[in-house]
């Protein structure tokens, strides 16, 4: 299971998503302020939180990924739906790294903000390496 490439790059997509919202700060306030994304959860701001929720939701998805490899196809699906889910993230990352009239100022952008980026190229290569796997047991099948 974990030997498969695609294996590889789901873990390491659902460790960059983890480490994200404990471990990368994704900017810092004009007062000097680190901000992750576990602090979005206690900000009292829905489009923040759900920004947090999505981290885990990714975060989840690529996990759980990894372990259906005897189901290629649901593997194929859970990682298109990761990275949708990685584009509405960093949708709203960007949105909240602009400067929001009297909402929040942004004076310097964290490592952060490029985890959902760094996720959605880890899960399209997972994906090739899926499709790889099932082209190959499909010509495996003709030839019996």
């Amino acid at each position: 299971m974990i030997q498969r490439i695609q294996s590889v790059y789901l873990l390491i997509a659902t460790v960059l998503s983890i480490g994200g919202v404990f471990f990368a700060d994704l900017w810092k306030t004009v007062d000097g302020d680190v901000f992750f994304a576990k602090n979005a959860l206690s900000s009292g701001n829905g489009i923040l939180i759900t920004m947090a929720l999505l981290f885990f939701v990714s975060a989840f998805l690529t996990f759980v990924a990894i372990f259906q490899y005897k189901k290629r196809q649901l593997q194929f699906v859970l990682g298109r739906l990761s990275i949708l889910i990685n584009f509405i993230l960093l949708g709203i990352l960007v949105y909240f790294t602009q400067n929001l009239s009297g909402e929040i100022k942004v004076s310097e952008k964290g490592i952060g903000l490029l985890i959902p980026v760094f996720c959605i190229v880890l899960v399209v290569l997972a994906n090739k390496a899926i499709k790889k796997d099932e082209e190959l047991v499909k010509s495996v099948d003709r030839l019996r």
